[in-house]
């Protein structure tokens, strides 16, 4: 799980460059668009990843995922 919010914690370019560094096997991102200030588009993070070669899964408010 990683931040893509880009205030208080990373933002969409920083957290594809963690995700380069730390090479999971799937990734998902975290603490974004709960109030105006962190809003942003996880489509946008999920391009670049997957272009990289890297799975990625956006849940949905309530959803939880099985590693």
């Amino acid at each position: 799980m990683i931040p893509i919010g880009n205030n208080y914690t990373m933002g969409i370019t920083d957290a594809v460059k963690a995700v380069e560094y730390l090479s999971p096997s799937i990734c998902i991102p975290m603490h974004y668009n709960t109030f105006s200030m962190i809003a942003c588009n996880p489509g946008d993070f999920k391009l670049k990843v997957e272009t990289l070669g890297y799975q990625c899964n956006i849940l949905e408010p309530g959803k939880n995922f099985t590693f």
